[in-house]
């Protein structure tokens, strides 16, 4: 599944270049005369001057393994918060204090290397993916043996046996290497690598980089314990190039190391080309990494369209003549932050979501910059006519009937899933999509309380979806709700009843209360299996909203989304106006899911 978090890739524009966009003319020059003087004592204090002031941020992420699927317990650290994910992988820290140009999220599991994600917060919710890579042993060696650790690929790590423990002191016994390799080509590098591509160089100077790949070595002794090289020891490291990029790749290139204490790469050495691999020479473990730097300022772009609508969840690729293409994700608000390269002209061009077969064509395209210093700009859609903006809405409660007060929503939809965060009992999806299946998929968490829905199917109803309500209750195996108007929505969770009665496809609730009166009728006929209809019935009374008796007064679509055997599941969700004795039509829109009984 194709996964937006709003979960494939990170919302930032920090993102890694594509291989097969790169296109560099790199000073060779400079690049050596920077090697001169390495950042050997890097200066974190004077540094963080360039992340801007303390602010407070919300954050919504996944965290997944090496195949994609959802890792729990993990814990998460922004600054002085922290969490663990839940079993979707998910996490929410609200109020986490972050700086404006920089946050630092840090994600640490058993078995698995430490993993982050450095970003340029955003004044909304700021989507998080992180993927976790396994403490897999590529081989083992002992103290005191010279040793070389190698992948098939020739990625390798060439190994004196001189090693420390954390404290300091000296180890001695076997020792097992984890080692994993990061190459630019693939698109989970983005996901799997530290931070971002931020970095300090020999001078202590910001910069942002254009990576040729990665390396990350860590060492443990038998016992688990970490070690790392002993002082004075080095050893080699070799990182492969794909072949697409060896052609623009310097003959030597900076080293750059990650601090996981501050969440971004520092200058330390230099790497050779020889053929197809670059190598170096390192005093210690962590991730390294072969980049090009670049003087760097914060670019951020709000997308919009018709009447400045704010467009979420659209690709906004940014292209530079000399650094590549990179991209990121609108946030709910419209709204992509990150890195851009200082003093050059760039191309923008905005992509819909990947919904369908608009995946590819540009909406937007146009050249903007250079910028030398943090800028914000708004990019407006201007000919919409030929495309299909969507809007899913909501609201979202908890099992007591009272709004969510902090939670999430998935929209599955065309091998895509959506996210948004809830807070007082309301979410909002707006996309734009190109297939013609009209059938999405919601299911809500309640964070607070640990109760979530089932996955529940939904029919567009363009260009605004009304899905009424989302209960969360795990023990609520089906249910009704729908809202009448402007009356709070009512939901039935018990004593609902489903099935088919010849060619009459009906939904019902009656109350087994003797004192009350409330009643729940749905009917389709004639009926034939999951489909849209126009020629169905409703009649229904609440005892504090009111209602209706007039079956035919009922116009609108009716849509059987699924239609399981008996003892499965039926899928039904309607939206149009209902009238009562040739009175003004008042709207109506709800859900069914229940287990078919007959």
């Amino acid at each position: 599944m194709k996964s937006i978090f709003t979960f494939r890739k990170s919302i930032f524009l920090i993102l890694i270049c594509s291989a097969s966009y790169f296109s560099c003319d790199n000073d060779e020059d400079s690049i050596v005369s920077n090697l001169q003087n390495q950042n050997q004592d890097p200066d974190p204090v004077a540094f963080a001057e360039n992340f801007g002031n303390e602010i407070s941020r919300r954050f919504l992420g996944s965290v997944v393994d090496s195949n994609n699927n959802p890792l729990n317990n993990v814990v998460i650290t922004i600054g002085d918060s922290f969490t663990s994910t839940d079993d979707n992988g998910v996490f929410i820290i609200n109020e986490a204090s972050v700086n404006q140009r920089f946050a630092y999220v840090k994600a640490e599991k058993d078995g698995y290397i430490h993993a982050s994600r450095a970003v340029v917060p955003n004044s909304g919710t700021n989507s998080i993916r992180i993927m976790m890579l396994p403490e897999t042993i590529a081989g083992t060696t002992a103290s005191g043996t010279q040793e070389t650790i190698a992948l098939p690929n020739g990625a390798s790590v060439a190994l004196k046996g001189d090693y420390i423990k954390e404290d300091g002191s000296t180890y001695s016994g076997n020792v097992n290497v984890i080692l994993h390799h990061l190459d630019p080509t693939d698109e989970n590098m983005q996901d799997q690598m530290p931070g971002m591509l931020y970095a300090a160089n020999a001078q202590n100077e910001e910069r942002m980089l254009q990576t040729f790949g990665m390396l990350a070595v860590e060492l443990h002794g038998s016992s688990g314990e970490d070690l790392n090289l002993a002082e004075g020891s080095t050893a080699e490291i070799k990182v492969p190039l794909d072949p697409s990029l060896v052609s623009n790749a310097p003959a030597t290139i900076p080293l750059w190391y990650f601090d996981e204490t501050h969440g971004y790469w520092i200058e330390d050495g230099q790497a050779t080309l020889v053929g197809n691999t670059y190598i170096g020479s390192v005093s210690h473990f962590s991730f390294w990494n072969c980049d090009i730097p670049a003087e760097a300022v914060n670019l951020c772009v709000t997308v919009t369209y018709e009447d400045n609508s704010e467009l979420a969840h659209a690709w906004v690729t940014i292209t530079s003549n000399t650094y590549g293409t990179r991209g990121g994700y609108t946030n709910s608000s419209g709204e992509v932050c990150g890195l851009i390269p200082s003093g050059e002209s760039l191309e923008v061009n905005i992509y819909p979501n990947g919904v369908g077969d608009c995946e590819s064509e540009s909406i937007y395209s146009s050249v903007i910059g250079p910028y030398s210093e943090d800028s914000s700009i708004t990019l407006d859609i201007i000919d919409t006519s030929s495309l299909n903006f969507e809007t899913v809405f909501g609201n979202f409660n908890a099992c007591d009937g009272n709004p969510i007060e902090e939670g999430y929503v998935l929209l599955n939809y065309a091998n895509t899933e959506f996210s948004d965060y809830v807070d007082n009992g309301e979410f909002e999806f707006s996309f734009l999509r190109c297939n013609d299946e009209d059938t999405f998929y919601l299911q809500g968490y309640d964070y607070i309380n640990i109760q979530q829905t089932d996955s529940i199917a939904y029919t567009f109803t363009p260009p605004v979806t009304n899905i009424g309500t989302l209960s969360a209750c795990n023990t609520v195996e089906e249910f009704i709700t729908y809202q009448y108007g402007d009356e709070s929505p009512v939901s039935y969770y018990f004593d609902v009843q489903g099935g088919l009665d010849g060619d009459y496809l009906t939904i019902s609730y009656y109350s087994q209360d003797n004192n009350l009166d409330d009643y729940f009728n749905l009917y389709i006929n004639p009926f034939s299996g999951a489909n849209s209809y126009t020629n169905g019935y409703l009649d229904f009374f609440n005892q504090d909203t009111g209602g209706t008796t007039l079956e035919s007064m009922f116009s609108g679509t009716i849509s059987v989304t699924s239609f399981g055997a008996v003892g499965e599941y039926i899928d039904v969700n309607f939206s149009g106006e209902i009238s009562e004795y040739g009175g003004d039509p008042i709207p109506i829109s709800g859900t069914a899911h229940i287990l078919r009984d007959y």
